[in-house]
């Protein structure tokens, strides 16, 4: 009986003991593997352009390092509260110059303006938020001329049920991001609606020329799309460190 036992005993010795090894084996191959690759941020579900990043919307993903670009956020805290300028994929890793914390807010000195309907001759259906427009005098009787020396940054452009304007299914932003012109192009052909409303972010000193000239009815605007949209990725990535 004491010889079964001790048997039994030695059996049992032996599984735990190649237990323990196994164990320590597979944790040893699992810190291997994640020397080998690096945590980065991602969002847990796919993000449009616009958006806020939320603490929980944001999660880790191991990537290996030969992958690894410098621009990716390793830190959820950083992209915490910033806004995407282009739209996020589920687990895709966040690029820095795809969030930022004020895009289409206006800068030093600027403020947003909505344009009134009554001012605008005219609207170039491909404008998007984001993009670069120059301003137009148009008027009866009137040489028509530009307004501003500068390009002018697209807070938003919406139709007249409060949609922000774009392509649903082939986004504008998320051909930005790929720096396909082509297909940016493309994605700007068809829309979810009409441009009703425009805001652009204006200095005091332009938003008082424009109500100066149109107020009285008597010039209106042209808002024409500005070839520099084109360059605002070019720009973006540019300032990467």
């Amino acid at each position: 009986m004491n010889r079964r036992r001790n048997i039994w005993i030695s059996v049992l010795a032996a599984l735990l003991s190649g237990a323990l090894v196994y164990g320590l084996f597979q944790i040893q191959q699992l810190q291997l593997q994640r020397q080998e690759m690096v945590a980065v941020v991602v969002p847990k579900r796919f993000i449009m352009a616009g958006a806020t990043l939320l603490a929980e919307d944001l999660a880790y993903r191991y990537v290996p390092k030969a992958a690894y670009d410098n621009g990716m956020l390793l830190d959820a805290a950083t992209a915490a509260g910033m806004e995407t300028i282009v739209p996020l994929g589920k687990q895709e890793p966040i690029l820095g110059w795809k969030i930022d914390r004020f895009h289409l807010l206006p800068g030093s000195g600027e403020s947003t303006f909505q344009i009134p309907r009554d001012y605008v001759r005219s609207i170039s259906n491909g404008i998007r938020a984001g993009d670069k427009v120059v301003l137009y005098l148009s008027g009866e009787g009137e040489s028509a001329g530009r307004l501003f020396d500068q390009a002018i940054t697209v807070a938003s452009v919406k139709s007249s049920g409060n949609v922000e304007i774009d392509n649903m299914d082939d986004p504008n932003l998320l051909s930005l991001a790929d720096g396909d012109k082509e297909k940016m192009y493309a994605s700007r052909r068809e829309a979810n609606g009409m441009i009703d409303y425009i805001n652009l972010n204006l200095t005091e000193r332009q938003w008082l020329a424009v109500d100066g000239y149109c107020k009285d009815g008597s010039q209106k605007l042209v808002i024409a799309f500005s070839p520099e949209s084109l360059n605002v990725v070019d720009e973006m990535k540019e300032e990467q460190p």
